[in-house]
């Protein structure tokens, strides 16, 4: 997808945590939407840096820069949205601590295949390249 003039775009960064064949989600502070773990970038940091501190402000973790690797890029329409379009470049990481939603978070939770319907389109592409090469069975 290319953003057309006047579109708005929604330019965020992921981390892509899976165990057991289930994938950590998260539940912002007054949404009643699941989403993967991360958020939008502040300046001119780049993909790393935003996933850094995302991460570690959302769910009390650190995260190891040396393990970061890209899983995929993903767009989609902005739910909601006339003209909007969100892009999700997604990483998995090694990380230290423990998992904890933080002020910013309600909730966390595993989802599997089948909870798909639970997050927002972007997100819902990454669920399907998971469960194409194995990694989020259906």
């Amino acid at each position: 997808m290319r953003t057309e003039p006047g579109q708005r775009l929604i330019d965020t960064v992921a981390w892509v945590l899976i165990e057991d064949g289930r994938i950590l989600c998260a539940r912002p502070r007054g949404k009643d939407v699941f989403f993967i773990p991360g958020g939008k970038r502040e300046g001119a940091e780049s993909d790393l840096q935003t996933l850094l501190r995302e991460i570690d402000e959302e769910l009390t973790v650190a995260l190891d820069p040396e393990s970061v690797a890209h899983v995929g890029t993903y767009e989609a329409e902005l739910p909601g949205a006339p003209s909007g379009l969100v892009r999700m470049a997604c990483y998995t990481a090694a990380y230290s601590g423990t998992l904890e939603p933080s002020s910013e978070i309600d909730e966390i939770a595993w989802f599997g295949y089948a909870d798909r319907a639970l997050v927002p389109p972007v997100d819902q592409l990454l669920f399907d390249d998971l469960a194409a090469a194995g990694l989020l069975p259906a």
